[in-house]
């Protein structure tokens, strides 16, 4: 006996379609949910659309080791970064004082090179970096220096505070006077919005002296009163009749 072909209709499942729920929707925008790092710190809460983009820049997130480079993958609290700056990058050179000259030795030395010192002064600890980059160009290959400053600090704490980098040789001078970056936001970020003193190979080559380059580093804090000249006279010691 033959069994004839019973067809099969295929029909197609249709996913039910999304509805939204206005109710908990109108219950979740009037919730305010803390901040992830509030253990460290962090005391804001937010609706949860502003949240995530809250989170992405608080000041209160891990703090990455603020040394030029991918090697070092080290993260934690602001007030560990120094301790792990002088155990594991004890090649770091400190100088105190608001007036320095950063050396930077060997500066023909060939590929992408990084130079590091720390200065310290107002009890705060500053990052000097001057990084050498190769710039590819159809037409030639050239070197570019930047030069940054940064503090162990928060954004916040650095907006008190101007630093000034000077280039002086020959009866030629170049300067740069800026607000020092937050190690947040990292060298690469300041290169990247031309926030940092820049010049190419040969204007090194202007300033320095047997492939040593020195750059004078001043830093000032902004709520610092003006120094007076030792015979100006203090405005608030004149007496009036």
């Amino acid at each position: 006996m033959k069994r004839s072909k019973i067809p099969h209709l295929k029909i197609p499942l249709r996913r039910p379609a999304s509805v939204r729920n206005l109710g908990l929707e109108k219950i979740a925008n009037t919730v305010r949910f803390p901040c992830k790092f509030s253990n460290s710190g962090c005391q804001l809460n937010f609706h949860h659309i502003d949240k995530m983009e809250h989170e992405e820049l608080c000041e209160c997130r891990p703090y990455s080791c603020p040394c030029p480079g991918a090697s070092c993958k080290w993260q934690g609290a602001l007030c560990d970064v120094m301790d792990h700056l002088k155990k594991v990058h004890k090649s770091i050179t400190t100088l105190q004082g608001e007036d320095i000259v950063f050396l930077a030795t060997d500066i023909n030395l060939p590929g992408a090179v990084d130079w590091v010192m720390m200065q310290s002064c107002f009890d705060y600890n500053f990052m000097l970096v001057l990084e050498k980059q190769e710039k590819y160009d159809p037409a030639q290959n050239t070197q570019m220096f930047y030069a940054v400053v940064q503090l162990i600090g928060s954004k916040k704490e650095a907006d008190n505070f101007v630093y000034r980098l000077e280039l002086s040789a020959n009866r030629r001078r170049m300067s740069w006077e800026a607000t020092p970056r937050s190690i947040h936001e990292g060298v690469a970020f300041a290169i990247q919005q031309s926030d940092c003193l820049a010049f190419d190979t040969n204007a090194a080559q202007l300033f320095a002296e047997n492939g040593n380059l020195g750059i004078n580093v001043t830093i000032s804090r902004i709520d610092t009163p003006p120094r007076r000249h030792p015979n100006e006279m203090d405005p608030t010691d004149v007496e009036y009749d």
